[in-house]
């Protein structure tokens, strides 16, 4: 697709992102944002029926889920992005994997290379994408995807598989992995392959958006269901979380809550591999660039560290780097005189390789720290395993159903 193209419809998308979150009241808006908005309510109200009534017809098995003989965590959301979801699915799969279960992470890979048009048909018939088979990466970001691609590169000894139809995929992964595990990566909606536990994330920052939904919102389905989740993770918590707990609480009286927040650990450069400590950070006058879901957080998190942001680089979330876009950003930080050229991890694993920058460019790693609901992440983990019926010291071995299991 033509760069021009590409800008066009990222500039739509992030005209289309700011007014979805804009306030409910839309009578102090232009007329013309006012038929816009109109519009974008009438067409969420009939995606929430179309939720409530798939929900309904998975509810009374019009709809079936299918079972695989493998225990299966999904870890999503109610909102559309930025709720953190990606670290906790890569800690949870470390843990796990510690405990000596087989893990594989089965997700659609958002925004990866699709086959041409005129291949579509085939890709039912074809396994899914073996992004990591637990020995060596095998896919890059582009054909795996974002997150695939990061969780694959931070997790030596799990399979990350990429598809559309993640029933295939557990299927896959029990059948050549021999996975006993399966981690469902934003698999809250994902109804056609059976839960044993639902964790659900909820940003304390920005719950539940305007309360609409998509595409007049952010929400995919209304916040009552809730309810669904068996563990329920408030993220980027600052500790102070009372009145959105009591509000999680009344709409799931049963679920465990437990408060987290990213921490960032160290800085690494993303061509070099250097590690440095976020210290470096103090004082120093840095430019960044993110193309995240919530790139406010991302820079507000270096503001805290005590880096003074000189240069502010934005695109739309998963936006596609090319090398040019990244040389421009680099002389451009070096022009004003930052230090570096900060950017997240996810955006790290979409930059196109340079041998020579004006600048160092640091991607920050960040990991999960609990603060609330459980003694540590270990605790909240063996937690999750009870709830599956395992028990803290089960065995880690499962009876795989080979006919459920099945062949591709």
């Amino acid at each position: 697709m033509p760069k021009s193209k590409i800008r066009r419809i990222e500039r739509i998308e992030r005209y289309l992102v700011r007014i979805i979150q804009l306030p409910g009241a839309d009578r102090n808006q232009p007329f013309p944002v006012r038929i816009l908005l109109g519009f974008l309510k009438g067409v969420s109200l009939i995606f929430k029926q179309v939720v409530a009534v798939r929900l309904f017809l998975y509810k009374e098995r019009i709809l079936h889920s299918y079972p695989l003989g493998c225990q299966v965590i999904s870890v999503g959301n109610i909102t559309a992005g930025g709720t953190g979801k990606t670290p906790v699915v890569e800690i949870f799969a470390r843990e796990l994997q510690k405990k000596g279960r087989r893990v594989a992470i089965l997700s659609r890979g958002y925004r990866k290379k699709e086959l041409p048009w005129y291949k579509k048909f085939e890709e039912k018939y074809l396994p899914p994408r073996v992004v990591s088979d637990g020995e060596q990466l095998l896919l890059d970001s582009e054909m795996g995807g974002d997150e695939p691609y990061m969780l694959a590169s931070n997790l030596p000894g799990v399979v990350v598989l990429v598809d559309k139809d993640r029933v295939k995929s557990g299927k896959y992964a029990i059948r050549r992995f021999k996975s006993d595990i399966l981690i469902l990566d934003d698999g809250l909606q994902y109804q056609k392959l059976k839960h044993h536990v639902d964790v659900v994330l909820v940003d304390k920052t920005n719950p539940f958006g305007n309360g609409n939904m998509l595409p007049r919102g952010v929400l995919r389905e209304p916040v009552k269901n809730l309810k669904r989740g068996d563990f329920i993770f408030i993220s980027k918590s600052n500790g102070k979380s009372n009145e959105l707990r009591k509000e999680i609480r009344e709409l799931n009286p049963t679920a465990d809550i437990i408060e987290c927040r990213h921490k960032p650990c160290f800085m690494r450069n993303v061509y070099s591999d250097e590690e440095i400590p976020l210290s470096w950070l103090k004082g120093k006058r840095v430019a960044s660039l993110s193309g995240i879901a919530v790139p406010q957080s991302f820079e507000q998190s270096l503001r805290k560290m005590g880096a003074a942001l000189i240069g502010i680089e934005r695109y739309v979330d998963h936006h596609r780097y090319q090398a040019q876009e990244i040389i421009d950003a680099i002389n451009k930080a070096h022009k004003l005189g930052a230090a570096a050229l900060i950017t997240t991890e996810k955006d790290a694993v979409r930059f196109p390789k340079l041998n020579r920058t004006a600048v160092p460019v640091y991607y920050v790693r960040v990991d999960i720290e609990i603060m609330a609901g459980a003694d540590n992440l270990n605790d909240a983990i063996d937690r999750i395993l009870w709830k599956m019926g395992e028990g803290v010291k089960g065995s880690s071995k499962v009876r795989i159903n080979s006919k459920e299991a099945g062949n591709l």
